[in-house]
């Protein structure tokens, strides 16, 4: 990498955030700080579009990260949610199944949806607009950075014509992917493992008539492993394992091509967008923050396919880290709470990419034998009523949980540190039944139930937080305080539809519950106990420049949930 030179400082770009990478990851991250007015550069080494579709799926916690970025019915409508995921073996004799259509996890969306890479990003990318303090720099690749205690000065260089330019930045972000040009210059090197077998991924477009299997299947042949899914828009995603002395140019033939996706789809009526042989990591880097600079996404780790999780670890890693640098830049925060990133972010995306590793092997295996017993041994342990749920509604994903970092106690403690569940509410002033997020807005929520007194003026200045007053399920609208009548900007009342939120206070002995503004649990506190649950966050936040947040006492009325 280049070192930066001396700038004239008269010709230096300033912006708090300076975002590596506009893919996914980038344009999601650049979208949460955008929504959070922080002044923020995206910079993209392509001047076109990716145009590629590379990754295909997400879950329903990405799903929700959209939602926080305002972009939830776009994504949403140019995606389609899989009923089924089946398993079955060389002779299409299914030996697992998972009944996606009959899961709910609880945060307001189906737990896997397939999307069309280029109209994700386009709409991604789209997004950017809406904010004119976020600026997208396409053609433009980092070629060196250099850190001070005030910040990043970032060199940045055209690619077409060579020119060079300086910004500085309070912070960078490196959301450039596995060959990430941040990681490289912040010398931050990977470990982890490379898998040996080559795959064959092939993307095309097909009428609905000439598609021959019309679900979802990991195809756990011995002689040659596949998945094969209907994806979004009429497309269709296959990919297919290599055999010892398969070359990529011999796969990538047209006839190699349509002999093997004969079986799922009419290869005379199969357009193909994308044929490409890769291989899979499991790689992640040794540190995810180098002064200023942080990785996201495939920048800072890599993981098997099986689970899909690729990107949402990503988007992940973008939601945990937008709202935390929008307090520190805004001075509601320390700048300390930016090291609970990586602290909350990597435990999960290990546990993660292990699990996709164990899928892996499940999928992976590659002599009759170990395949014959494989499958006998799902089918029998399938007859034991707990473990066929436990395998058809996808309990085996890791659940969205930190073991440590911003949150009472600083470690998981029963429902603190884990994601809070998303039901319908009724809210007075707005049409039908509406997801609880919408109500909650986009920094941190107290909830509790209606009549639970409201001292939020109390919290620190300038810590941008809601209070939820939650009214029990049939509760007239005309019965709730008139909103645009209301003198409480920073309060919200809501209908508990389905009765899910009373029964989350009660299943946890809490009368009050602080989320995060990624949709964390922060704290329980009993009734009357916001005011204190307040200053407990805000010693969690550090002092903040007038020094005032005193750290409180132990109390029992700001406590970790009750162990399970």
């Amino acid at each position: 990498m280049g070192s930066v030179q001396s700038p004239d400082r008269q010709a230096v770009q300033e912006v708090e955030v300076a975002v590596i990478g506009c893919g996914p990851v980038g344009a999601l991250t650049a979208n949460l700080l955008g929504a959070r007015g922080v002044t923020t550069l995206v910079v993209e080494r392509s001047a076109a579009p990716h145009g590629q579709p590379r990754a295909f799926s997400c879950d329903d916690e990405a799903m929700r990260i959209y939602q926080q970025a305002g972009l939830l019915d776009e994504i949403r409508d140019s995606t389609i949610a899989p009923p089924l995921v089946e398993y079955v073996n060389g002779a299409g004799r299914v030996f697992a199944r998972m009944a996606l259509s009959e899961t709910d996890f609880g945060y307001g969306h189906a737990p896997l949806r397939f999307f069309d890479q280029p109209r994700l990003e386009h709409t991604l990318r789209a997004g950017l607009d809406r904010f004119p303090h976020v600026q997208l720099s396409l053609g433009t690749e980092l070629v060196g950075l250099t850190q001070d205690e005030d910040g990043v000065s970032v060199l940045l260089s055209d690619v077409a014509t060579g020119q060079r330019r300086t910004v500085r930045a309070r912070y960078v972000l490196g959301c450039d992917g596995a060959r990430s040009a941040t990681r490289a210059a912040v010398r931050i090197p990977l470990s982890g493992a490379s898998y040996a077998e080559p795959w064959l991924a092939v993307s095309g477009d097909v009428p609905p008539d000439a598609v021959l299997v019309g679900d979802t299947r990991f195809v756990c042949d011995w002689r040659r492993p596949a998945f094969v899914s209907p994806g979004a828009g009429g497309s269709y995603r296959m990919e297919f394992m290599l055999r010892p002395g398969e070359t990529e140019d011999e796969m990538r033939r047209p006839e190699t091509v349509a002999a093997l996706v004969s079986p799922y789809v009419d290869p005379a009526r199969f357009t193909v967008t994308r044929a490409v042989v890769y291989t899979f990591h499991h790689l992640i880097a040794q540190r995810w923050r180098e002064g200023r600079v942080f990785l996201l996404g495939d920048a800072a780790h890599q993981m098997p396919p099986f689970m899909g999780q690729g990107l949402c670890s990503g988007l992940r890693d973008a939601a945990n880290l937008s709202w935390k640098l929008s307090l520190v830049l805004s001075g509601a925060a320390d700048a300390a709470v930016l090291d609970t990133y990586e602290t909350e972010r990597r435990p999960h995306t290990v546990e993660m990419a292990r699990t996709s590793v164990r899928l892996g092997h499940v999928f992976l295996a590659r002599n009759r034998v170990a395949a014959a017993l494989r499958d006998a041994a799902l089918r029998a342990v399938q007859t034991i009523p707990r473990v066929r749920r436990f395998v058809e509604r996808f309990e085996f994903k890791p659940v969205p949980a930190y073991r440590r970092g911003l949150m009472a106690g600083g470690r998981r403690d029963g429902a603190v540190g884990t994601m809070f569940p998303q039901p319908r509410v009724l809210v007075p002033g707005a049409p039908g039944e509406r997801l609880l997020d919408e109500a909650l807005g986009d920094g941190f929520a107290v909830l509790g139930r209606a009549g639970v007194d409201n001292p939020l003026g109390a919290w620190r200045p300038g810590l941008p937080v809601r209070f939820v007053a939650v009214h029990p399920s049939g509760t007239p609208l005309a019965d709730l305080p008139d909103p645009s009548a209301d003198e409480r900007p920073d309060r919200v009342d809501v209908v508990d539809v389905d009765g899910v939120l009373d029964g989350w206070l009660r299943r946890h002995r809490a009368g009050l519950v602080v989320l995060r503004p990624d949709r964390f649990v922060f704290a329980l506190a009993a009734e009357g106990g916001v005011e204190r649950a307040g200053r407990e966050l805000s010693a969690a936040l550090g002092a903040p420049p007038d020094g005032a947040g005193e750290p409180l006492p132990d109390s029992p009325e700001v406590t970790a949930a009750p162990s399970r």
